[in-house]
């Protein structure tokens, strides 16, 4: 028999990558971007929201406006944040390229990055741009084989940050920046 679980997904705040592309539509060569002033503002705006949802666990993208995404919204007062590499996005331009496990353990020193591979993004091994465009096959099993990590976690209630193709892919609907989803559809088994 199914139980139902309360899972809540939180695109990140507005990355600096975003900004940039907003005006240029072109990819301004921002490895893993971090929010802009404004992806600030919209996380402090939901903080209070998400406060209230009393969530045990926090699982996040590895990238870092996630990161800083789920860091202020704990702000000491909420639960462990546990880094999950399936949940990043789709390697489609430069703000999708992550980082090495020890240059985020520096930036964010209480969140373990311990299972973390060095290279946790997707690189193609004849690929000799400066990223790799990842395939679409490999993006939607990632999304499905997430899906089946998050079934099988023990807690019932989980906010889940992460981005706006990966929802997409996820639950059909596209986040806007810091916009909260509650999946109502997702059952445990």
């Amino acid at each position: 028999m199914a139980a139902s679980r309360r899972i809540y997904l939180l695109r990140h705040g507005q990355s600096t990558f975003n900004a940039a592309y907003a005006l240029t539509q072109a990819d301004p060569l921002l490895f893993d971007a971090r929010l802009s002033d404004l992806g600030q503002q919209q996380v402090a705006e939901v903080a209070d929201q998400i406060k209230q949802l009393n969530v045990e666990l926090i699982v996040t993208s590895p990238l870092t406006r996630c990161l800083e995404t789920a860091i202020r919204l704990v702000n000491g007062s909420m639960p462990p944040i546990l880094i999950q590499p399936l949940l990043r996005e789709r390697l489609y331009c430069s703000c999708d390229v992550g980082r090495h496990p020890d240059l985020l353990a520096a930036e964010f020193p209480n969140i373990d990055f311990g299972d973390l591979d060095p290279v946790w993004w997707y690189v193609a091994e004849t690929d000799q741009a400066s990223f790799s465009i990842e395939p679409l096959e490999v993006f939607e099993q990632r999304v499905a084989d997430f899906y089946l990590w998050l079934n099988q976690r023990p807690e019932s209630s989980i906010l889940v940050v992460g981005h706006a193709d990966f929802f997409k892919h996820l639950i059909g609907v596209k986040l806007g920046n810091c916009e909260l989803q509650h999946w109502t559809t997702f059952t445990a088994a």
